[in-house]
C-alpha cells in the first residue's frame, strides 16, 4: 500500500519485537526485575476456537481502561503478574521491555481490578479498533504467541510434553529435543471487481452461517505448494464461479484466531469458471459504488467490522468510508 493509504488495524505496531533478546537469559532476567517493565496479562482458555468464535474466546481477553473516551491496555508490574507462561513481546525505543503472561486456566486474573473499577476484561474483537498502535501491536502479538504455545504442549512427532524456550517463541520436545516454531496459516482475501468508471462493480458474498444481510469479500486458505496468486484465482473460481486475472497484492493483516495471516488482493473478473463449491457461499451479489453506498446506508447490507482487512479492501475499492458494520 502507498504511504497515504490506511494500514489494517491489526497490522499496526510501535514496539520492536527484540527477537535477538529471546535467548539472552541474563537480559531477560534483568528486564523482568526492572520496575519499568510492563506485563500484559491474558486470560487462560481454549486456544482452538476458529474464526469469529475465536475472536470472543477467553484467551484473547486482556484488561483495558477508558480515559476520556480513549481505550488503552492495563499493564502490571512483573512482581504483580499472576502465575503462567511468560512471553517476551519486545522493547520500545526507551529500553522498556514488554512481556505477556498467559494466566493459568484456573485463575481469575482480572477479578480484583474489575471489582475495584480499575478496568474491564475485553476481547481483541471488542477493543482492537479502539487501541493505539502500540497497544494493538502488543495485544495481537500476545494473543498469537499465547494461542500457539497453548496448542503445542505436546510434540507432534512423538507425543511427549514440550517446554517453552526463547521467551515463548520456541517449544522443545522433552524426549527428542526437537524444536517447534510458531506457525501461521496463510489465507488470501480478495476483492473481485469488473468494469470501469461509474459502472464498475465489486463482488461480495454471503455465508449461510451469517444473518441474511451480512456480506463480505471472498477468502480462503492457501494450499500446500500453491502461490498466493494461484490461490486467489482458484478460490474465486471454486466459490463464485468467476474467472479472474491480474491478482494484485494490497496489504496483509495478522489474524490470530488462532494463527492466520490474511493477505489482501484485488483481482479483475474476466469471465465465468466452473463453480465446484456451492456450500461456502449462499449468495453472491455485484454492486456498483452507488448501489453499495445505498445498500449499506439503508441497512440492506452489513459489511465486516473495521477490525478486519475485509473492510479495508472494500473501502479501498469504494474510495472512502461506508456506513454500518457487523
Amino acid at each position: 500500500m502507498t504511504p497515504n493509504e490506511p494500514t489494517p488495524l491489526l497490522s499496526r505496531s510501535a514496539v520492536d519485537m527484540a527477537g535477538h533478546r529471546r535467548t539472552d537469559r541474563e537480559w531477560l532476567e534483568k528486564a523482568w526485575a526492572d520496575p519499568r517493565t510492563r506485563v500484559l496479562v491474558l486470560e487462560g482458555g481454549d486456544p482452538t476456537a476458529y474464526g469469529w468464535k475465536g475472536l470472543l474466546a477467553r484467551q484473547s481477553r486482556a484488561l483495558v481502561a477508558e480515559d476520556g473516551g480513549a481505550v488503552r491496555l492495563v499493564f502490571t508490574a512483573p512482581a504483580e503478574a499472576p502465575p503462567g507462561e511468560r512471553y517476551l513481546l519486545g522493547a520500545d525505543d526507551g529500553g522498556r521491555a514488554y512481556f505477556a503472561v498467559r494466566a493459568d486456566a484456573d485463575q481469575e486474573p482480572f477479578r480484583d481490578a474489575e471489582q475495584a473499577g480499575r478496568g474491564r476484561a475485553a476481547s481483541l474483537r471488542e477493543v482492537g479498533p479502539l487501541l493505539g498502535a502500540r497497544d494493538s501491536g502488543l495485544l495481537v502479538h500476545a494473543v498469537a504467541v499465547a494461542n500457539w504455545n497453548a496448542s503445542h504442549a505436546f510434540c507432534p512427532g512423538c507425543g511427549s510434553p514440550t517446554r517453552a524456550e526463547s521467551a515463548g517463541h520456541v517449544r522443545i520436545c522433552e524426549r527428542e529435543g526437537t524444536e517447534q516454531f510458531p506457525r501461521m496459516d496463510p489465507a488470501v482475501i480478495m476483492l473481485v471487481h469488473r468494469g470501469s468508471g461509474a459502472d464498475e462493480q465489486c463482488l461480495l458474498g454471503h455465508s449461510p452461517a451469517w444473518p441474511e444481510n451480512r456480506y463480505s469479500v471472498l477468502a480462503g486458505f492457501v494450499e500446500p505448494g500453491e502461490s498466493l496468486e494461484s490461490a486467489v484465482v482458484r478460490e474465486v473460481a471454486e466459490e463464485a464461479g468467476v474467472a479472474v486475472a491480474d491478482p494484485r497484492y494490497l496489504s496483509s493483516q495478522p489474524w490470530p484466531f488462532p494463527r492466520s495471516l490474511m493477505l489482501g488482493f484485488t483481482a479483475n473478473a474476466v469471465g465465468e469458471a466452473e463453480r465446484t463449491d456451492t456450500e461456502e457461499l449462499a449468495d453472491l451479489r455485484w454492486f456498483t459504488r452507488e448501489e453499495l453506498r445505498a445498500a449499506t446506508g439503508s441497512g440492506e447490507v452489513l459489511l465486516p467490522g473495521r477490525l478486519s482487512i475485509a473492510r479495508l479492501l472494500i473501502e479501498h475499492w469504494y474510495g472512502g468510508e461506508l456506513p454500518g458494520d457487523w
